[in-house]
């Protein structure tokens, strides 16, 4: 009997390993390796059979020699689980211990059906591209659905976050007049919650603390696929227009005044996963003859607001930043437009995406869409801190963030926690 424990331990080991290396080697053909999976199967279960066979004292009889099972010297040659004819199987209960030996080889088979088996969320998901684990994507809209009626929530209180400012204190206020509509048409509670950076507000959400978000560009597809966030609206014009461009500033007396006179300079960038102040530059600068990092040093300020304000210090040459957040800046007076100058800019990226948790209930959600889209920002604190928008336009994930996906794609960005800061 032991001779089939041998072996069938044997067969256990080498279809787990054989499906362990099938599954780290993705460039392994797979018609081999489900011939030769197949085969220890096979294998396996003919061994298993005469080993069952031993120990529950399996007696054939007619034909059979001295009512005795004796194990072939190929297991194909002889099949003991195939029926033949005038053969009768009978089987008695044999020894405890020889009970737990089989009951726990069954187990050990069960685990590598599970071995086998792909990793997949709870309702075994079959489509979901980048989104993380926990979310699904079956209508390939490229944002996770909604989970089931029984796992969709209804918060007595929405927490609103912005993304993160150099004064989150002052956009609370800024935002509040918005926040009052929001409350009035959801009938919820609405509280600001200041965010101080893009990996603490994807967490929020992701956690289920936040339920209605503006995420900044390059972050939003972090927010998405990390978070479970539904991009829906962003700022814009009453024609129809929105966006922000890449703007390359330098100090008027820095003698840069070509993006080639970049080389050998120290030049800030805002931080790794921002569009406008890191991936896009790095995306499109080599078209105009600079290769970041190749071809001058790159430093992270920290924000967009930072990063100009370095450059009116002296303490970075040129940075790359969103003309948005410079314009704004500008409005409030925190430095003067005098000082700097402009020596290349991009053609128009989008905005702030603003997004709602994709587990609230549908009922809600249009509540929240309602109180967006029937807000006038004319005459508010949101209308003088954002000029040149007056309303929020709705957008789609799939298609108003394609071109951020092709540049993160460019920088060969993975949407995971280790990369967004």
């Amino acid at each position: 009997m032991w001779m089939e424990l041998e072996f069938l331990q044997n067969a256990l080991l080498a279809l787990f390993f054989s499906n362990s290396q099938s599954k780290s080697s993705p460039n392994t053909g797979v018609l081999p390796d489900l011939r030769s999976t197949l085969a220890i199967l096979m294998e396996t279960f003919c061994y298993s059979f005469v080993l069952i066979s031993k120990l529950f004292q399996i007696h054939n009889v007619g034909k059979s020699n001295n009512n005795k099972t004796t194990k072939p010297q190929n297991c194909w040659e002889n099949p003991p689980f195939i029926g033949k004819k005038g053969h009768n199987i009978v089987f008695s209960h044999s020894k405890k211990t020889d009970t737990l030996k089989l009951t726990t080889l069954l187990a050990a088979i069960g685990m590598i059906g599970m071995a086998s088996a792909p990793a997949h969320a709870a309702d075994d998901c079959i489509a979901r591209g980048d989104l993380d684990q926990i979310y699904c994507d079956m209508d390939g809209d490229l944002v996770a659905d909604a989970p089931a009626a029984d796992q969709l929530v209804d918060p007595d209180t929405l927490v609103f976050a912005y993304t993160p400012v150099e004064d989150p204190a002052v956009y609370a206020d800024i935002w509040n007049p918005f926040l009052e509509h929001l409350e009035k048409v959801t009938g919820k509670d609405v509280h600001f919650f200041a965010v101080q950076s893009n990996s603490a507000e994807v967490e929020a959400m992701r956690s289920g603390r936040l339920h209605v978000a503006g995420f900044s560009t390059g972050p939003t597809p972090f927010a998405v696929n990390l978070a479970g966030a539904v991009p829906f609206a962003l700022m814009g014009a009453d024609d129809g227009r929105f966006g922000y461009t890449l703007q390359l500033y330098t100090r008027t007396d820095s003698g840069i005044d070509t993006v080639a006179d970049l080389k050998g300079k120290r030049v800030a960038h805002t931080s790794p996963t921002s569009n406008s102040g890191n991936l896009a530059p790095r995306a499109l600068l080599p078209g105009q003859g600079i290769v970041p990092e190749q071809d001058y040093e790159v430093v992270y300020s920290g924000s967009h607001d930072q990063s100009i304000l370095g450059v009116v210090a002296g303490d970075y040459g040129p940075a790359p930043v969103a003309s948005e957040v410079v314009e704004r800046m500008a409005q409030r007076d925190l430095y003067d437009p005098k000082e700097v100058k402009i020596i290349y800019e991009s053609k128009p990226f989008p905005t702030t995406s603003f997004n709602y948790a994709h587990n609230l209930k549908p009922e809600l959600v249009e509540k929240i869409k309602e109180a967006f889209f029937t807000f006038d920002m004319k005459g508010t604190a949101l209308g003088e801190e954002f000029k040149g928008v007056s309303k929020f336009l709705p957008i789609t994930y799939q298609d108003d963030w394609a071109v951020i996906r092709e540049i993160q794609a460019a920088n060969g960005v993975k949407y995971t926690p280790d990369n967004l800061k």
